[in-house]
């Protein structure tokens, strides 16, 4: 049997703000979730996103503590268009959420920002720009 690839949980302080701060990323979470212990999202592509509160995983886990000195993993949100990058990002900012790097143009031809979910993982933003090739950025392999 080769295994697939199928979900990737983030544990959660406070699921409630987790879950606003990707609904803002267009996810459509079912809007009584907020006070659940575990919630999942199917993605396009068949992919699932799960969210699970530090109590959850600690039951099954009990001496799982959170990583310390910043964030390993990064989610990556492909935008429409690079006005589209500089807009979410104003918004999710405008909304509390941290900004870990304003709006650029990266060298590899993408508008390109970060920002921090609640938890503290990186949020990366990103849309082509015009006239550059959409497979040479961070993320367009498995690498990030």
């Amino acid at each position: 049997m080769t295994p697939r690839f199928d979900l990737v949980g983030l544990v959660v302080s406070d699921m409630a703000a987790s879950l606003a701060f990707y609904r803002r990323l267009g996810l459509d979470v079912p809007a009584g979730a907020d006070g659940e212990s575990h919630v999942e999202v199917a993605l396009p592509g068949g992919l699932r996103l799960a969210w699970d509160t530090v109590e959850t995983v600690r039951s099954f886990d009990p001496g799982w503590t959170p990583p310390r000195g910043g964030s390993r993993v990064e989610l990556a949100f492909a935008c429409d268009d690079p006005a589209d990058v500089d807009n979410l990002y104003a918004d999710l900012t405008r909304a509390g959420h941290t900004g870990h790097r304003e709006p650029w143009d990266a060298v590899w031809g993408q508008r390109y920002a970060l920002v921090q979910d609640p938890d503290g993982n990186t949020v990366a933003l990103f849309a082509p720009l015009p006239d550059a090739r959409s497979d040479s950025g961070p993320d367009s392999s498995t690498e990030s």
